[in-house]
């Protein structure tokens, strides 16, 4: 399906969160953070999250989606507000990936990426496709007029040619 006329684009920051409908293309960076991607075939409306940690303490009343489970609640509850139900999107989730070299432990996209995928499961819902930890970053573009996601992962060795690139003379 190609791009309809009038797409906004919109680029989610950490802890963003956005609910469109068939004119929507949202982006995102992912290094440790998590998104859900969540896309109703029929309707052609989707949401995606950029979570940076599974949850916090104490939460205040006010949800933040800097955090798993607060985003996707804060998701459900937009999907509810259009009249469609979760279990009737295709969810993905992407991201996770280990930016800061520790292998000793389990770091926080690990940590990420689990509490995605066990507050879905608590939820009844299904993830259907994922792509998640790993070492680097991850650019998401997903359209909501066709549920397409595209995913660009660059390798170990094109980040440190533009890191050795950015440096000055």
């Amino acid at each position: 399906m190609h791009k309809p006329n009038g797409v906004i684009e919109v680029f989610l920051q950490p802890g963003d969160l956005y609910f469109g409908d068939r004119y929507t293309r949202i982006r995102t960076l992912l290094g440790s953070c998590v998104s859900l991607v969540l896309w109703h075939k029929h309707e052609l409306l989707g949401g995606m999250c950029h979570y940076m940690l599974p949850t916090r303490k104490h939460c205040d009343g006010k949800f933040d989606g800097r955090y798993a489970d607060e985003a996707l609640h804060l998701l459900i509850k937009e999907i509810r507000n259009s009249g469609t139900q979760a279990k009737d999107y295709r969810i993905s989730l992407f991201g996770g990936g280990n930016m800061f070299g520790n292998r000793a432990q389990q770091h926080v996209g690990q940590q990420n990426v689990h509490a995605g995928l066990t507050l879905l499961e608590a939820h009844g819902l299904h993830c259907h496709a994922r792509h998640a930890g790993g070492d680097g970053y991850r650019n998401l573009i997903f359209d909501v007029w066709s549920g397409h996601v595209s995913l660009r992962c660059p390798s170990q060795q094109q980040i440190a040619t533009r890191r050795y690139e950015a440096q000055p003379s």
